[in-house]
């Protein structure tokens, strides 16, 4: 193991592999990046449909349990996140989805200049390989390749029409110049294999001589010279302790809920906290571990009588067996699926024009906590979650040893607008399955179920039953103000030489899946930071940006 690096990256998940790639690609720089779990050779991460096991297994998933949600009966919710070279990438529904131009451009407006729309599209674009090709909206150069489904279930088809009978348009695009109406989902695969993070950056990266990649590696706790980040204490599989120092800048990529208890740890943190833990103040930055938000997720199921969905019976044995020839030897079948292939996005009553505020995710099976609950038989699920919830958690520690799971409380629902919304999304699932389209292969609602007629019937099965879609961000917020973690510039405030690029500098929750932002943010830092370099090497250290004439640059 290097002892120095010019760089170096913790966590190698969808922002940490781009940062890692883009820091490496000119040869001039030592690059580590260092990932908590092991390599991604598990087939269950390569074949799409392996996600059903990777979210029960815990070899690369970290298994996170929240606190008792005080709104949701006291349950502690599943929150599984990726722990493997990808990261989340690597066990998530490879949906490809951006969010809302409006997203971004309220960041810009919070105090972030160089963060709306109009900033981000083009690293959108210049990220993705669209097997579509290029046009306005999309990239077919870049190394994220973005595909198409490739083997349709029947079922997906009944619910474009079910959405248009509801007066939903269809939408090709979600992606393009609108985000409502109902369609297939693109998916990050190629040839009907999963394209991870890691598959997209690392795959070529992990061969140049100046980067080196170390998994099974625990970040322990980040060094510090006075105020500056120097370094990264690690652990080892074997319970090695190990220090890793860097010569220019360490850039945390550990998620929503890592990142912050990483910092915390370390000394950086709301100075309570740390005390509370007996870990030493180095700054008081109150905003660590504040502002998390996430995408509640409730589920409509009924029983599906025409056998076209994937589940578990005797009539679908022989169907099963020509899938897994057919995945074999074309990558094709169910094998290849994400399983949700299909979805939407529809307007609240109150949301403003071409800004929904409920997205759909689709699946011709049944699932149930997560598909950790097998369930016999034949159905179909909506997933339906509220997408700009304003309810507010936070990550806080449970001890100071690094190998402990850190608090997470989301406090979903603590907002009044998050249920009003959540059950208008109930209604709008249950209208959709309500269809002709649906009528005929719709064998009864199986959940809620029939007893569940009113609002207070309604809210009282999502206290019993939400769940997560796996979409924690926001805990490291960027702004200007004093409760903000990192700058525009993704600099820790207060700190020096440590930037933070993945999910938590979020200052609001995107609107949809949040795997391809956070490879924007991957590639926004490192651009920043190599422009920083550049400008050093060009006028000096000392120089300021903002005292050179407009000609000089």
């Amino acid at each position: 193991m290097q002892d120095v690096v010019d760089y170096i990256v913790v966590g190698a998940g969808s922002a940490g592999c781009v940062v890692a790639n883009r820091l490496s690609q000119n040869g001039q720089n030592t690059v580590c990046l260092l990932e908590a779990g092991p390599v991604d050779k598990s087939p269950l991460i390569h074949i799409p449909f392996g996600i059903i096991g990777l979210i029960r297994e815990g070899r690369h998933n970290w298994g996170y349990n929240t606190q008792p949600e005080p709104e949701l009966d006291n349950r502690r919710l599943y929150w599984p996140r990726g722990k493997t070279l990808g990261g989340s990438s690597s066990i998530n529904a490879m949906v490809y989805i951006r969010g809302n131009p409006e997203d971004y451009n309220d960041w810009e407006k919070a105090g972030n200049p160089g963060w709306s729309w109009k900033d981000l599209l083009p690293i959108f674009k210049t990220l993705e390989g669209n097997e579509r090709g290029s046009n306005e909206y999309h990239g077919n150069l870049g190394e994220l390749n973005v595909a198409d489904i490739r083997s349709a279930n029947p079922l997906s088809n009944v619910f474009i029409e079910a959405g248009k009978e509801c007066g939903i348009p269809t939408n090709e695009d979600f992606n393009g110049d609108s985000q409502n109406g109902v369609g297939f989902y693109q998916v990050t695969q190629k040839n009907g294999m999963r394209f991870s993070s890691a598959k997209a950056f690392l795959t070529k990266a992990k061969f140049r001589s100046n980067i080196k990649i170390y998994t099974e590696t625990h970040a322990t706790r980040i060094i510090f010279n006075g105020q500056k980040a120097v370094g990264i204490e690690v652990r080892n599989s074997s319970g090695e302790k190990h220090t890793i120092y860097a010569n220019k800048e360490i850039v945390l990529s550990g998620g929503a809920i890592n990142t912050p208890q990483l910092l915390m740890l370390s000394g950086v943190g709301p100075k309570n906290e740390l005390e509370k833990h007996g870990i030493s103040v180095i700054h008081n930055l109150p905003g660590v571990g504040k502002n998390l938000q996430d995408h509640l997720d409730v589920t409509v199921m009924i029983n599906e009588t025409s056998y076209h969905s994937i589940g578990i019976s005797w009539s679908a044995i022989p169907r099963t067996l020509i899938d897994i020839f057919r995945f074999l030897f074309q990558r094709k079948g169910f094998l290849s699926s994400n399983v949700s292939q299909v979805g939407g996005f529809v307007s609240l009553p109150d949301d403003p024009i071409n800004r929904p505020g409920i997205q759909f995710h689709f699946l011709p099976t049944f699932l149930r906590d997560h598909g950790r609950q097998l369930t016999l038989g034949h159905g179909c699920t909506i997933h339906a979650c509220q997408l700009r919830p304003k309810s507010r958690g936070e990550i806080t520690l449970n001890s100071a040893d690094p190998m402990d799971h850190p608090r997470i409380q989301p406090n979903y629902l603590t907002h009044p607008d998050d249920m009003r919304d959540l059950v208008h999304a109930v209604k709008w699932a249950r209208k959709l399955f309500g269809t002709n389209a649906f009528a005929k292969i719709n064998g009864g609602e199986v959940m809620p179920g029939k007893s569940v007629v009113t609002d207070e019937d309604i809210i009282r099965d999502i206290r019993q039953r939400a769940e997560t879609i796996y979409h924690p961000v926001g805990t490291c917020r960027m702004g200007a103000d004093e409760l903000a973690v990192v700058d525009s510039n993704l600099k820790v405030r207060g700190i020096e030489g440590l930037r933070i690029a993945d999910a938590s500098i979020m200052p609001t929750i995107v609107s949809g899946n949040t795997n391809a932002p956070c490879m924007v943010i991957g590639e926004k830092c490192s651009r920043m930071i190599l422009e920083n370099n550049t400008f050093k090497k060009t006028y000096g250290s000392t120089a300021n940006v903002e005292t050179l004439s407009e000609a000089t640059l």
